[in-house]
């Protein structure tokens, strides 16, 4: 893995995954359902600066984000093993154009816009291609939840040779506890920096 401090910051983008109304606003799907955590609240006021710092610098900001699609009588699309995990998830949630499925306002709008319908934003997306289009080979990433989204998509762009900076305090999982170990599993695939280590280093 090359030195972040070494990386061409007008081929970089930094890419949050999940970070969309359905997950995060009062009015949104897990809002709805009383399924929330601070440090997930968090996040948006975190990375927006980052986001600054880095299109100043000639960077990319990327958001991915989590999609049912709608299927027959509106019902989505959803794995059997989200169903049973999230059985409050139904009609219009997370699908494409609506309020729940908007990056947050915070953060909005991204660049780009990736719709994922698993874990990974690379996996079955159209991320790579805009990466490549671009010119982009460096990642800065954050988002939810830790050891989701997150870790599949930093292992996802390991197996493609693609350096990726994790932000610690730029991610969060439900449980403090789980996104700790999944910090010190992907040590040896990832750099880590807190969000403020990342501003300094986007900034200088």
């Amino acid at each position: 893995m090359s030195d972040p401090m070494t990386w061409d910051l007008t081929r970089t983008a930094l890419l949050t995954i999940d970070l969309q109304n359905d997950f995060l606003h009062p009015e949104g799907a897990y809002g709805r359902a009383g399924q929330s955590a601070p440090a997930i609240a968090d996040l948006p006021d975190r990375i927006a600066p980052l986001v600054a710092a880095l299109r100043a610098r000639g960077g990319t900001y990327l958001s991915a984000q989590f999609t049912l699609v709608p299927g027959p009588a509106g019902a989505p699309l959803i794995s059997p093993h989200l169903k049973a995990l999230r059985p409050f998830l139904g009609p219009g949630d997370f699908a494409p154009g609506g309020f729940g499925h908007n990056l947050v306002e915070r953060l909005a709008p991204a660049d780009y816009t990736v719709e994922k319908v698993a874990y990974s934003a690379f996996y079955q997306t159209r991320l790579e291609y805009i990466m490549r289009a671009l010119g982009l080979d460096r990642l800065i990433v954050g988002g939810i939840v830790t050891n989701g989204g997150v870790a599949s998509t930093l292992r996802d762009a390991h197996l493609r040779d693609i350096d990726t900076v994790m932000l610690t305090d730029g991610c969060a999982a439900f449980r403090d506890d789980v996104h700790d170990a999944t910090l010190v599993s992907l040590g040896t695939v990832t750099h880590q920096m807190t969000c403020e280590e990342a501003l300094a280093w986007l900034s200088r």
